[in-house]
């Protein structure tokens, strides 16, 4: 019999935790990026507008999936599934632009 126990922590290994001073450093930088995706809903950038504000959005929830979810000190496998559910929200959003975008594209009588 050995003498070690064996507990959730060391069947999957070691967990990172991370220091506080790294969960406020996230915590600015997202509310930096709140009120820069604010800031750019009063700008009239054009084309480029939707861009930049899908750019911003794009690192939030990669800031959030990265530190606040542990998928950055997680096993591989945590990184398939969570890379396959940010590619099929691409695939989603991308189809619903497309439909977004064509509409006025379409000469449907009555409209």
């Amino acid at each position: 019999m050995s003498d070690t126990i064996t507990t959730p922590e060391t069947e999957h290994g070691s967990h990172h935790i991370l220091p506080k001073s790294s969960y406020y450093v996230v915590y600015a930088a997202l509310m930096v990026l709140l009120v820069a995706t604010v800031g750019f809903a009063y700008i009239d950038l054009g084309r480029v507008n939707f861009l930049v504000t899908m750019l911003i959005a794009i690192s939030k929830a990669l800031m959030i999936a990265m530190i606040f979810m542990h998928v950055r000190y997680s096993e591989r496998l945590v990184w398939l599934f969570a890379s396959a559910a940010f590619l099929w929200l691409v695939i989603m959003f991308a189809f619903t632009l497309a439909d977004y975008f064509t509409r006025g594209s379409l000469n449907i009588l009555g409209k």
